[in-house]
């Protein structure tokens, strides 16, 4: 029988902003499992020694944002095979050996929004990636399983996009550039995996990168539209969207992971879609 204080949190800078708790807390009643989450402001130079005592004082499992995720990885014990792919980790758990587990759970749940939640399909689209950082790294292989028509990623560092890319050049058909190679390409859906939202800056974009009746999606996520959402009902999007539906749907498969049971997404979707717009 689980303990009826397993203790999880968020991690991240900055953290004031994230609804990991609300989302968790919610699962938790709605399953009847009994548990207590928190939110940590955690730094690049403090993660190490913050993540080694969240365990050793009883902690079962943590989540990991910017900017974090590529440190996640290099913490855990072991990975799964979707972290292993990604090298970046969102999830942290607790195993019954004492290891930490890391798996990333940003991409499948980014999939399950786009396709589940707005009826979006990615066979045969053209897909540009702005970012190649560790939440870019999280959602490449299973934007590649969809089958696409063309991904690509870009980067103010070229180099660095263009090395991400060859890492799964062998999934499918993915491309890195810098942001000057874009001119003249337009895509079908634009993924804004940058950080750029959490300080209402904009990466450089050409007004016409969106093809017609294209989508634009921001993993991050806001009471108010996100400066790229915003960008993309500027240039006509058909949809605009940002990354609620996509963090309620990888906290629960967070959940899952810890607790063994699939929390119901829609409900808590909508419920804090309600509260945003109040």
């Amino acid at each position: 029988m689980t303990s009826p204080t397993d203790c999880y949190a968020v991690f991240g800078k900055p953290i004031n902003h994230s609804k990991s708790p609300r989302i968790h807390q919610l699962f938790a009643g709605q399953t009847g499992q009994s548990i207590a989450y928190g939110a940590q402001e955690v730094s690049a130079e403090q993660f190490k020694n913050s993540a080694k005592a969240f365990f050793a004082n009883g902690g079962k499992g943590l989540n990991c944002t910017v900017p974090l995720k590529e440190l996640a990885w290099s913490f855990a014990d072991r990975r799964t095979e979707r972290a292993k792919l990604s090298k970046a980790v969102n999830t942290l758990a607790l195993q019954t050996d004492g290891a930490v587990l890391g798996d990333n759970t940003d991409g499948c749940g980014l999939i399950r929004d786009l396709i589940t939640n707005h009826a979006i399909s990615l066979t045969g689209t053209r897909i540009l990636i702005l970012g190649a950082g560790g939440a870019s790294r999280g959602i490449i292989a299973p934007i590649l399983e969809q089958s696409p028509g063309a991904l690509c990623i870009v980067n103010r560092t070229a180099e660095k996009a263009v090395n991400l890319a060859s890492e799964f050049g062998s999934m499918g058909p993915i491309t890195g550039c810098g942001f000057e190679s874009l001119k003249s390409l337009q895509f079908d859906l634009i993924i804004n995996a940058t950080s750029a939202s959490l300080s209402d800056q904009l990466p450089p974009l050409t007004e016409d990168l969106l093809a017609l009746n294209g989508i634009c999606y921001d993993l991050a996520y806001a009471n108010k539209p996100t400066t790229f959402v915003q960008w993309g009902m500027d240039n006509r999007a058909l949809k605009s969207l940002d990354g609620l539906g996509m963090l309620v749907e990888q906290a629960a498969e967070a959940f899952f992971i810890w607790r063994g049971i699939r929390p119901k997404t829609q409900a808590v979707i909508d419920l804090l879609n309600s509260e945003r717009c109040l």
